[in-house]
């Protein structure tokens, strides 16, 4: 800071979204100490008194939290820098908004602070009557407020002004050619520096050329806001790879850089961590000491450092007692309490309160994503507990298992596996290597990302080759097999990896990254069960129903990376890696599937989701007689075949269609399975040909072997196999049944085991599926219409009451 004019490079708070905590900012403090970073910048837009109530003062115990702010970044050797946004509201011309302008920064000047920021981005151009009366245009209205409390302020040696045009693609017509930046560059005092962000909002890189071109325009060199690493324009989205796309000679082009990075604290200590080697690197270079800037050299030094900061206990929130975590100071108030509030699916608080899981930790409540409940929890907790003490022999895997692996058997023979979250675990270097290779950056992904969509892509569209009727050739069926050996082994890793981030020592890491994790873990899941289900069930082009030649048209011929393109922003395609695989899906338009909120706690039980096998049909049937038990209230009768309830609920699909069943497995066993039925009509002479016949042997209602109530059972099949209006299976022609057992730890699978299916029946030509409730059954109603199914008939289509529930696909 001894220099006149010092290159500013390090921190912009400047996202929506939560604002970082108190402790959270000390610990950024630390690491840009250590890593040679100087400035940061508050300007987080979710604080209400710096953008919506700009006009409001700082009550005293703001003051207070503002000034140890201050107080801790000097102490740091840093530069602290109060931003301010009245652009949305503040009348240029007005004398009392000038005034309460001006009291605002003088507060923030008394506490300490001397570098500031007027910032006119994200609003929009027009200007009231008042204030085009009183000034030549909205550039001019900007210029002289910012002139003006820049004088106010006694002139600061550092003093930032964000045009309204602070990128390439936002200027009218051009760069070069834009009234609006020309004015700027004219009359706004020489000493202010101006804040751009490159040629796009999130410039992929930045170029010499461009920068030379936008200083001579401005008349002095910019200062970057670099929103490489900002994920707040994507729930589904995080950056964890290292900067990128900047060449230190840029620095004889600039005032200086500041990183804009995630909105989520933990998953910015790559990206910083880099920043701090880039901005050192450049430093060696004025020294004119070789030190070339590598970004796959400062990842490798990142991932080092950050491995040893991955396995700290600390809890969520950076503190580390409970203790603490009552008596922390309080943030800024803020307009967007918690992202999980916002307008997005996957952050959405709609989690069922009744959901029973399992804490990571009586002392760690979680600060994201959601907030914990009351009695409901608790009793989750205790049913959870119930069901993981059933058991207590040594879980055995079946050779060939991966170990932790689900791998089917009874729930009675498995022990407590990994269900409870202890946090103890130490995540490996190949695992944190993964984590980061799959949420790497906006318009690049990692090589274990890049794998994963290349394998699927070829997978889905060399499908032919293994499909149920068409000619298979030994070598191209064994070629796609090893791919698709691959894929799945890929897919595995990143359920373990899951897995691994919330066993692991610290929560502050988990609780900011679970979203993403868990977010990706499901998606791969239904990735993993398309792709087992493909082998011998797909249909070939000789199909009436499906074609492999459509492969194309239902799993969309456009990726992201085409999409993008070098000139889009990444906010053109969402999703990240899950999204691009969600889009190679059959249903991958349908959002509502994939799109859901975390459970109010991170589990590391590890599921699985795969088609059905002929040794399910076991533990399936016991799963189902449990759950009618559990229904009805009472013990079984001994008297009653144990084969009852699951030949009337299960057996006809598991005999006439297998292909379309799925398995929702954990370490204790089979959980939860979904039955479909492709073509209803056709299943239903089926059933009457083979499937009753056999029934009726198995159930006579005459002779010694008469079981209790056989003739009310069989009538029971019977009008289970009802017909359905023609209007009805038109437009809907397809049927499921989905089965899971109501203690789940992460109820969020069952909508990944629904989706399995139904990819499995768009991709054989299903145009539309329906599905039979009771009317009573609320908790499955609202699951179903949640995904997207509404209703359609209501005590019409049988002969007893029931909702029929349907979607098209």
């Amino acid at each position: 800071m001894e220099e006149k004019n010092p290159f500013l490079c390090g921190v912009v708070e400047g996202f929506y979204g939560r604002p970082w905590s108190m402790d959270q900012r000390k610990v950024l403090f630390q690491w840009m100490q250590h890593w040679g970073l100087n400035t940061y910048l508050y300007g987080p837009k979710d604080d209400l008194k710096h953008r919506l109530l700009w006009r409001e003062v700082y009550s005293p115990e703001e003051e207070g939290q503002l000034r140890t702010l201050i107080v801790e970044a000097e102490s740091r050797g840093l530069r602290f820098v109060y931003a301010l946004s009245p652009g949305q509201d503040i009348v240029f011309s007005s004398s009392c908004d000038m005034t309460l302008l001006k009291r605002k920064l003088r507060q923030v000047s008394d506490l300490g602070c001397q570098a500031f920021a007027i910032l006119f981005d994200d609003i929009d151009h027009s200007m009231c009557q008042a204030d085009s009366e009183a000034f030549s245009s909205f550039a001019n209205a900007q210029v002289n407020v910012t002139n003006e409390m820049y004088r106010f302020l006694g002139e600061p040696p550092v003093f930032l002004f964000c045009p309204t045009e602070y990128c390439g693609s936002l200027c009218s017509p051009s760069v070069s050619k834009s009234p609006y930046l020309q004015t700027v560059g004219e009359d706004l005092l020489p000493n202010i520096t101006v804040i751009w962000t490159g040629s796009k909002v999130i410039s992929r890189k930045l170029s010499v050329d461009c920068l030379a071109e936008v200083e001579s325009v401005l008349q002095r060199p910019p200062l970057i806001w670099d929103n490489l690493h900002a994920n707040d324009y994507d729930s589904r989205r995080l950056f964890l790879g290292p900067f990128k796309g900047r060449e230190t000679r840029l620095r004889s082009h600039l005032r200086g850089l500041l990183l804009n990075p995630n909105c989520e604290f933990e998953a910015n200590y790559i990206p910083l961590h880099t920043l701090g080697s880039w901005y050192r690197a450049g430093e060696e270079e004025r020294k004119d000491e070789e030190c070339e800037y590598c970004p796959d050299r400062a990842l490798s030094a990142a991932l080092h450092d950050w491995m040893l900061e991955l396995n700290q206990p600390l809890q969520a929130g950076r503190q580390c007692s409970r203790s603490d975590q009552r008596s922390s100071t309080p943030t800024f108030r803020c307009k967007t309490p918690d992202r999980s509030e916002g307008p997005s699916g996957l952050r959405g608080t709609s989690a069922v309160a009744k959901l029973p899981v399992f804490p990571l930790n009586s002392g760690s409540p979680p600060t994201s994503p959601t907030k914990v409940k009351g009695e409901g929890d608790r009793e989750g907790q205790d049913a959870e507990k119930q069901r993981a003490n059933q058991t207590c022999q040594p879980n055995h895997q079946p050779p060939g298992s991966r170990p932790g692996a689900p791998s089917g058997g009874s729930r009675g023979q498995k022990a407590q596996g990994r269900g409870l979250c202890v946090g103890k675990g130490l995540l490996s270097e190949s695992e944190v290597r993964l984590l980061v290779g799959l949420h790497y950056l906006p318009h690049e992904h990692g090589p274990s990302a890049q794998k994963l969509l290349q394998d699927l892509t070829w997978l889905k569209s060399n499908c032919h080759l293994v499909s149920s009727n068409g000619k298979k050739a030994p070598q191209k069926v064994d070629e796609w097999r090893g791919r698709a050996s691959r894929f799945l082994s890929l897919c595995e890793d990143i359920a373990q990896l899951h897995c691994s981030v919330v066993g692991g020592a610290n929560r502050a890491v988990l609780y900011d990254l679970y979203p993403y994790v868990w977010d990706l873990r499901n998606t791969a899941l239904v990735a993993k069960a398309f792709i087992c289900w493909l082998d011998g069930r797909v249909l070939s082009d000789s199909s009436t129903l499906g074609s492999w030649r459509n492969c194309f048209h239902w799993c969309g011929e456009t990726n992201g990376a085409d999409l993008l393109g070098v000139e889009s922003e990444p906010w053109a395609f969402k999703g990240g890696v899950s999204g691009e695989v969600q889009m190679l899906l059959p249903i991958g338009s349908c959002s509502e599937l994939f799109s859901h909120p975390p459970p109010l706690f991170p589990t590391s039980r590890l599921y699985n989701v795969r088609p059905y096998h002929s040794k399910d049909k076991v533990e399936l049937y016991r799963m189902v007689r449990q759950l009618h038990l559990r229904t009805q209230g009472g013990p079984e009768s001994s008297c009653a075949h144990p084969d009852v309830i699951g030949d009337r609920c299960l057996g006809p699909c598991l005999a006439l269609c297998p292909e379309y069943s799925f398995i929702l497995e954990d370490e204790l066993g089979v959980c939860g399975c979904v039955l479909g039925i492709q073509d209803v009509r056709s299943f239903a002479k089926r059933c009457q040909a083979s499937w009753m016949p056999a029934m009726r042997d198995k159930y006579p209602h005459k002779g010694g072997n008469t079981h209790p109530n056989a003739q009310d059972l069989i009538q029971l099949m019977e009008e289970d196999q009802g017909e359905y209006p023609d209007s009805l299976l038109y437009h809907f022609p397809s049927q499921l049944r989905l089965d899971a057992l109501p203690e789940l730890v992460d109820i969020s699978v069952s909508r990944t085991l629904l989706t399995a299916l139904l990819t499995a029946l768009k991709a054989n030509g299903s145009q539309g599926v329906f599905c039979e409730v009771q009317p009573t059954d609320r908790q499955r109603l609202e699951f179903l219409t949640k995904l997207g199914f509404l209703e359609i008939l209501r005590g019409e289509a049988r002969s007893r009451e029931g909702v029929v529930l349907g979607r098209l696909l």
